[in-house]
């Protein structure tokens, strides 16, 4: 036994001297190797110093073997960096420095390392970036969240709110524009030219040329109470105070057809194609069909006040008719008895637009004892939701560009309001008019509307988007500023 471990403290040919350094495994540790008897004592003990070796790795490499990996680390102290081309350029604020200075300020910071810590060569004892002590920064103040004040970086661009011009742009002069609620004597037409009832006269505007013209007068006692143009812009249908409704040609300033029907003033008018509904103080609609010799093709009852709201909507299969009843009624095209009723407004109900952008979402604005806008789904018969304005609700008109919507209003505040759809936010506030703003028009492009109220003044004001496919150039010319006169 001695004469065996004696010879194992020699090392053999196969085996390597240790370094120094390295102790031996004690003899009780190698006893706890669980070996069967007949396997060689040398092998054992050269199994034992690669164990060991492998346990001291991190504090020993053998000096003699280099020790190889499977991937290629470069020593960066034996790097000539030179080579590349990473020489710092102090002049030339254009190259590679000016392009990782500006990326580095946008992802980290102002307080980063300065640009020739980075481009020019790297010493041993440095790093690539020197952080510096971590602050504390809202996660919302990087990029893209949040922007610096370092060099400008590309980012997406954030599209600013639309800015809405607070005052009209141009005021007519409208004398005997008369301040009653239940009538609606302003009308825009698709050939760009507005018609407005002036006392028993009716007179056109062209937006174009700013040119006047006196459509009819009609005389004595008879006073315009509604006027509408046909689809085309050709045809103006006037509503009077005896009861009958007139259709006029407007290129000719000719009158081509009288018809009666009503015992009372008729206040409200609508087209659909070739179907023209009036609407009466004597509490009844009736529908004329202007290819028939008939004055009157149907009537529609359903009111017990007078009907002072009507409007087709746009695929001309419903009508919805408002009165001072504080009903809304909607019919469809072939009934005599409403199909809907909504009876949730307290005032008369005179404000009805149907939105060119959703089928059957109908708003509707009630007076001043009421002054809610509310949304209803005629398709469903569902009601949608409700906004009090704090002012009695006098129009409503849809914009045909966006999803967007104006109201005007009377007590107690005469505002003229942009609303968003269907948020109803707020996008902007006009004031201008002395008097309820009874009267609302919008123009064949969609972008500017024009008002009018009991202080005898039209109001032009830009308030909705060009189309996608049209110039922000309105044709109704709205660098015209100044004010004058319509008669």
């Amino acid at each position: 036994m001695e004469e065996r471990s004696s010879k194992r403290m020699k090392p053999t040919v196969e085996e390597e001297e240790d370094p120094p350094g390295l102790t031996h495994p004690s003899s009780s540790s190698s006893s706890h190797l669980n070996l069967p008897p007949s396997m060689n004592r040398p092998t054992v003990s050269l199994e034992t110093q690669r164990i060991n070796r492998l346990i001291h790795s991190n504090h020993y490499h053998s000096p003699s073997k280099p020790i190889y990996s499977d991937r290629f680390i470069p020593s960066r102290s034996g790097s000539n960096f030179a080579l590349f081309g990473l020489e710092p350029s102090p002049k030339k604020e254009d190259g590679p420095g000016s392009y990782a200075g500006m990326l580095r300020t946008a992802l980290f910071g102002p307080e980063t390392p300065e640009k020739r810590d980075v481009v020019t060569g790297f010493s041993p004892s440095g790093n690539i970036f020197r952080y510096k002590t971590e602050t504390q920064r809202p996660v919302n103040s990087f990029p893209p969240f949040g922007c610096d004040n370092g060099p400008s970086v590309s980012r997406s661009p954030v599209k600013p709110p639309r800015n809405i011009l607070k005052s009209a742009y141009k005021v007519l002069d409208a004398p005997a524009l008369q301040d009653d609620f239940y009538l609606n004597l302003v009308d825009w037409s698709a050939q760009n030219v507005l018609a407005v009832g002036l006392g028993n006269c009716v007179y056109l505007w062209n937006a174009c040329s700013s040119k006047v013209t006196k459509l009819c007068d009609l005389g004595g006692d008879e006073s315009v109470c509604s006027v509408i143009w046909a689809l085309r812009g050709t045809h103006l249908a006037i509503g009077t105070s005896s009861g009958t409704v007139e259709i006029w040609d407007a290129l000719r300033c000719r009158r081509i057809r009288t018809m009666g029907g009503h015992r009372l003033r008729v206040g409200a008018l609508a087209w659909s194609s070739s179907v023209l509904s009036s609407g009466s103080r004597d509490k009844k609609i009736l529908q004329r069909d202007i290819r028939s010799q008939e004055d009157h093709v149907g009537k529609l009852t359903g009111h017990r006040s007078e009907v002072c709201g009507l409007k087709w909507s746009y695929d001309n299969l419903e009508l919805a008719s408002g009165g001072n009843d504080n009903k809304l009624l909607v019919w469809n095209q072939h009934s005599t008895q409403p199909v809907l009723r909504y009876c949730e407004h307290t005032a008369a109900v005179k404000a009805i637009a149907w939105s060119p952008h959703l089928h059957g979402l109908l708003a509707s604005g009630g007076g001043t004892a009421d002054r809610c806008i509310r949304f209803w789904n005629t398709t469903t018969n569902t009601r949608l939701s409700c906004v009090d304005t704090n002012s009695q609700v006098c129009n409503l008109a849809w914009s045909k560009n966006v999803n967007e919507l104006v109201s005007t209003h009377g007590y107690s505040q005469n505002q003229i309001i942009v609303w968003k759809y269907p948020s109803m936010s707020k996008l902007a506030t006009l004031t201008g008019h002395t008097f309820r703003v009874l009267y609302l028009a919008v123009s064949p492009d969609g972008q500017t509307i024009v008002t009018g109220a009991g202080d005898e003044t039209l109001r032009f004001w830009n308030v909705f988007p060009s189309p996608k496919s049209q110039s922000r150039e309105s044709r109704i010319g709205a660098l015209s500023f100044g004010r004058t006169t319509i008669r």
